[in-house]
């Protein structure tokens, strides 16, 4: 074996060692990010659909999002949502927000800006129209209640409020304070 061959074969078994540690240290890395990762983040899907039912087993309510995403190990953040709420009862609604939080038990919504929520049958069987920057809705209660500005449409009828507490089974809406009103014949 002359000189070169030997310091051939030393600068391959360096060269080999060297490859080894280093797949040793980055494949170490990988797994522990890809773990701590997938505990941190819960899941998320893209066009979720959520449906429930009431506890007569009846169905209750469709929700749709362009994005759902969990943020606490019980709640739900959903994004671009539309909600049809109890529509096979007397007075089915729609609701739509720009985003929604649910409980994982799905009995509670919380609908954040621009939420709109018609009804063509509820009150005085007109199309009613609920407009708010925040709703908070009970969905086993049928109820729906908010402490912010809200606007109400029934027909050609606006009124404007802070506040409001609008139990849907029983087709009944509360005004809290700072109520005006515009009435056309």
């Amino acid at each position: 074996m002359t000189a070169r061959d030997i310091l051939g074969s030393g600068l391959l078994l360096v060269l080999a060692a060297g490859s080894w540690y280093l797949s040793q240290s980055l494949s170490k890395g990988e797994v522990e990010v890809t773990s701590t990762a997938a505990v941190r983040n819960g899941f998320y899907l893209r066009t979720a659909r959520i449906l429930g039912t009431g506890d007569d087993g009846r169905f209750l309510y469709e929700i749709k999002a362009d994005f759902a995403e969990q943020v606490a190990d019980d709640l739900i953040e959903l994004q671009n949502v539309s909600i049809k709420y109890s529509p096979g009862s007397e007075f089915p609604w729609r609701l739509s927000a720009d985003t929604a939080t649910i409980s994982m038990e799905q009995n509670y919504l919380v609908l954040e800006g621009h939420v709109i929520a018609t009804s063509s049958a509820a009150f005085s069987g007109k199309v009613t129209e609920i407009r708010t920057q925040y709703l908070e809705l009970d969905l086993g209660e049928y109820r729906a209640k908010t402490d912010r500005r809200v606007q109400v449409r029934i027909g050609s009828q606006s009124l404007t409020a802070t506040g409001m507490l609008a139990l849907l089974k029983d087709n009944q809406l509360t005004l809290v304070s700072n109520v005006n009103g515009k009435f056309v014949p």
